[in-house]
């Protein structure tokens, strides 16, 4: 059984890139490739806690269910018919709780394990995203002045000639007036990372906490400021991580300010309620067993394994099951996985500390033809 994932060949100017939590790299070659492989060849496997998948699992099942049997679940065949998973869903409903043993033997019983890699033999990226803590008031003061913004209607309509407004106009004013403020937050930093992670809780003035989740993005391309940063000498590879970002940032108001405006992408939100966040594929987030990857390659509902590092701790190993649920604007190529943390100060470190290279498994019903 191997253990932690040798480093891919990831040239230098891609690691260079890889600097926050669901930051972009470059695109790989548009290919993934799948090789059979066995559960013995999961780093780790014996030691997850596969149970802890398995209400992820049944959040992509319900959204399956609702489909007809005859529907496909994505164009390329990974994941079959809707009615490829009715055995499945309701054999992973009938499990116990907390029991990882039985857990194991079900995805053992249920799935064949496939290597993932692109067109040049590379394996995956794994980076990290949180939902971040905010303080936000409804009516703006010399305190909470930062607004967040739900769709604008007329988004759709003016985009289709091109990208929306950028964050410069928006937050030059170009939103102001149209009564299009949700709640107004306290810090820009934190306005600005609730755009990278794409949920958040905010806790407002008044003593209750309001729950925002993505709802659109303005059609301008994610920019990585950390790779501005080192770009421009002003910061070390080594030494970026998101905290060093936000610390650069307030050491240097202007400079910080303006350098956020360099990432043009700019994120609408919407209130929800729940459990957690809501994921692209429309199920709420689980920490640590909801992935971000990028749909055009991996589609929602699919099982991923991942055997990485440790963002804490890099000699010790990360490995997960979870299940593919999410999508995030700089997570482009079939190998690119962002780990969904949670919420609170450690989900936030580990969100701004991992960046490493991984192996990724995926994980298709028995009852499928082979890829």
């Amino acid at each position: 059984m191997p253990g932690l994932p040798a480093a891919p060949r990831f040239s230098p100017l891609i690691l260079l890139l890889a600097l926050v939590g669901g930051c972009a790299l470059p695109p790989p070659p548009a290919k993934l490739v799948l090789a059979r492989a066995d559960f013995s060849d999961l780093a780790g496997w014996a030691d997850d806690d596969a149970g802890a998948a398995i209400p992820a699992l049944l959040k992509s099942c319900r959204r399956i269910e609702k489909l007809s049997p005859d529907a496909a679940l994505d164009p390329q065949g990974l994941m079959g018919r809707a009615g490829d998973w009715r055995g499945i869903c309701a054999a992973a409903g009938r499990l116990g709780a907390n029991d990882p043993r039985t857990a194991r033997r079900f995805f053992e019983s249920e799935f064949r394990v496939w290597r993932a890699s692109d067109a040049a033999g590379n394996a995956g990226f794994a980076t990290g995203y949180y939902e971040a803590a905010l303080k936000g008031a409804r009516k703006p003061d010399a305190r909470y002045r930062f607004p967040i913004y739900r769709s604008p209607a007329d988004l759709i309509e003016k985009s289709r000639s091109g990208p929306y407004h950028d964050r410069a106009a928006i937050e030059a004013g170009a939103l102001a007036g149209r009564g299009l403020e949700i709640l107004w937050v306290d810090d820009a930093r934190d306005a600005f990372f609730l755009h990278v992670q794409g949920s958040g809780i905010v806790t407002m003035k008044e003593g209750n906490t309001v729950r925002l989740g993505f709802a659109a993005r303005n059609g301008h391309a994610y920019t990585a400021i950390g790779r501005v940063l080192v770009e421009r000498g002003v910061t070390p590879l080594e030494a970026v991580t998101m905290q060093a970002i936000r610390d650069w940032i307030a050491a240097h108001p202007a400079e910080g300010a303006a350098l956020m405006r360099e990432n043009r992408s700019y994120i609408f939100f919407r209130e929800t309620e729940g459990e957690g966040p809501l994921g692209a594929e429309g199920v709420a987030l689980t920490p640590e067993r909801s992935f971000a990857v990028d749909p055009a390659f991996v589609p929602f509902g699919l099982p991923l394994y991942l055997a990485t590092r440790d963002p804490l701790d890099p000699a010790r190993p990360l490995r997960r099951l979870a299940l593919a649920q999410d999508r995030g604007s700089a997570i482009k190529g079939p190998l690119r996985v962002d780990v969904f943390f949670g919420a609170g100060p450690k989900a936030e470190a580990q969100a701004g500390a991992l960046k490493h290279p991984a192996e990724l498994f995926v994980l298709r019903p028995k009852n499928l033809p082979a890829p």
